[in-house]
């Protein structure tokens, strides 16, 4: 019980709010890509062997990379299970800049004149999921309904 208090808990803090939205937000049209082949992506097979065929990633891996990206973004939008899923995006970050866009220095690619996209976008995102990580989902997050109503906490 004492985990799930923890793991549930958040204050009633607007940034914390602005940071989930935010960064589920961004994820759910990545995730739609990747899931759905919305917003110009192209849906879950096809990812899925680009992951796997192309790039050599796992099978295991590459599902939980679009699951955590699909899933994660809503559980950020709506509060739920906010620790988990920011910790999601912060592994699947911390994944992208090792295995794909590390070597290709900080900087996006704007002019083309790189090999690919760096990994600014990718630090920005795990720094905006650490604090949701160690301070959970704040105002207006089902964490929040369910620390109070159902654990019991202030």
């Amino acid at each position: 019980m004492k985990f799930l208090k923890s793991f549930f808990h958040t204050d009633d803090s607007t940034t914390h709010l602005i940071l989930r939205v935010m960064l589920g937000l961004v994820f759910f049209f990545h995730g739609g890509q990747k899931l759905l082949g919305w917003f110009g992506g192209h849906g879950f097979d096809a990812t899925m062997g680009f992951f796997t065929d192309k790039m050599g990633i796992p099978a295991l891996i590459a599902f939980l990379v679009i699951i955590g990206e699909s899933f994660g973004a809503l559980g950020l939008i709506t509060g739920f299970l906010t620790r988990l899923s920011a910790a999601g995006v912060a592994c699947i970050m911390l994944g992208a800049i090792a295995l794909v866009h590390g070597n290709n220095g900080i900087f996006m690619n704007w002019a083309g004149h790189q090999a690919g996209e760096g990994f600014e976008f990718h630090l920005l995102a795990l720094a905006i999921a650490i604090p949701l990580i160690l301070y959970g989902g704040g105002k207006f997050s089902v964490d929040q309904i369910v620390d109070k109503k159902f654990l019991n906490t202030a």
